[in-house]
């Protein structure tokens, strides 16, 4: 199965970079094709609702990175949007690339998808995570996207906080198991 990774964290080295690395290495194990974006590292521009890809067969009035992004996107049979958890919801940098997703909504949903969520925060508390669980459940519901699988992790501030933990194991069966193993 073909799985495109989103990352959507400006930490390279961060607790969710680290959560992405073991959702990958279990499902390269598991034998699926990983194509990985990092979107913090990514030009690509806001979406601006003008309007231009429903006159133009979805391209978009920018050519930037999302033209490296579209094809994946639209071949693979699971997405994961990796994000830590940033005022209660993904960070800027994921949602750019998500808010693009416009320019192809009726390619993106005439296709059944797995998607899956991992993040963590420092928050303590279990409702900080209400907000990114209902964005990514929404997207998924529009998009006719079968959620089937998140990691939450809360209280991790930093990478070592992660790291050879529960949390660590539970991205890599995560990966294994995303499309059975």
């Amino acid at each position: 199965m073909k799985i495109l990774v989103l990352t959507g964290s400006p930490h390279q080295k961060g607790t969710t970079s680290y959560l992405a690395d073991m959702f990958c290495e279990g499902a390269k194990e598991a034998g699926h094709e990983i194509y990985r974006v990092n979107t913090a590292k990514t030009d690509v521009k806001p979406c601006l609702g003008c309007d231009y890809c429903r006159r133009n067969d979805g391209e978009c009035v920018y050519s930037d990175d999302m033209n490296n992004i579209v094809p994946y996107l639209l071949e693979a049979d699971g997405i994961v949007f990796v994000s830590p958890l940033y005022y209660f919801g993904m960070t800027a940098q994921i949602k750019r690339v998500i808010d693009r997703f416009y320019a192809v909504n009726s390619k993106l949903r005439s296709k059944s998808k797995k998607a899956f969520l991992i993040s963590a925060g420092s928050d303590e508390d279990a409702w900080a995570m209400d907000g990114i669980k209902a964005h990514f459940q929404s997207m998924c519901k529009y998009l006719k996207w079968e959620p089937s699988g998140n990691l939450l992790v809360l209280g991790a501030a930093k990478r070592e906080d992660v790291e050879g933990t529960l949390y660590s194991r539970e991205a890599k069966v995560l990966g294994m198991e995303s499309f059975g193993y």
